[in-house]
């Protein structure tokens, strides 16, 4: 019995999980950005460990990373990246929530949806980057050039192999980021499961740490995979 089941006829769990994540993630950002408009502009931090502080240690920490990764133009992928990470980060902890149920990460439709919107968008980048040129990704490394004319052509005598193998590997990464996402969650969640049934008392604070640690990282993971695909997809095929 969890919270999800009260309307499960009516409303599929999964959707009232994402419904859940959704909300709180905008009331976070409502109450940071409440926060930030006072009178002082936000330009002092809150004293103490306060929801704001939180926020912008997360989001300066993944914003350094995307300026390594992506580069001095992270600033336009930056909204996505950050939604992903605290979108995947609240589905994780709402899972080791008492009667919440499974979280919402664990289910393969949402999984699968960001791993969609991550490939959807890095491919995006690419083909908006380089072009027509960015086709070249997919086709190996020059191995002669051809001056006709006056115009250079990069010759990839081995596309016929690495067309389709690149194609390939690259359509996977949907399945891998969507397996990854769903087997580490459900083996962590699975885990502080058995260990509340068997041994109610201390022991699973044990794993219930473990476990935000393991959500932290899975988020975390996701959305620096997908910084460094958009990285490669800005880089200029060779």
């Amino acid at each position: 019995m969890n919270l999800y089941s009260v309307m499960a006829d009516q409303i599929s769990p999964v959707f009232q999980a994402t419904a859940l994540a959704a909300s709180l993630l905008l009331l976070g950002g409502l109450i940071v950005r409440s926060r930030l408009a006072r009178a002082d502009g936000g330009a002092l931090p809150d004293e103490g460990m306060s929801l704001r502080n939180v926020f912008e240690i997360l989001v300066e920490a993944l914003a350094e990373q995307g300026r390594s990764i992506i580069g001095e133009n992270y600033r336009t992928y930056f909204p996505l990246v950050g939604a992903i990470f605290f979108f995947v980060l609240i589905g994780n902890v709402s899972g080791l929530v008492p009667g919440l149920g499974a979280p919402t990460t664990g289910n393969v439709n949402t999984a699968a949806a960001w791993a969609l919107i991550s490939f959807a968008t890095y491919n995006y980048v690419g083909i908006r980057e380089h072009g027509w040129k960015y086709v070249y990704q997919f086709m190996g490394p020059a191995l002669m050039n051809l001056k006709i004319g006056g115009t250079e052509y990069h010759v990839r005598i081995l596309s016929p192999v690495f067309f389709p193998l690149e194609i390939v590997l690259h359509l996977a990464r949907i399945i891998t980021l969507t397996v990854r996402l769903i087997a580490n969650m459900f083996a962590d969640h699975a885990v502080v499961g058995v260990w509340i049934g068997l041994v109610p008392i201390v022991v699973p604070a044990v794993f219930m740490g473990l476990g935000l640690f393991v959500a932290f990282l899975q988020a975390f993971v996701f959305a620096l995979l997908t910084m460094i695909y958009i990285g490669q997809a800005q880089e200029e095929p060779h």
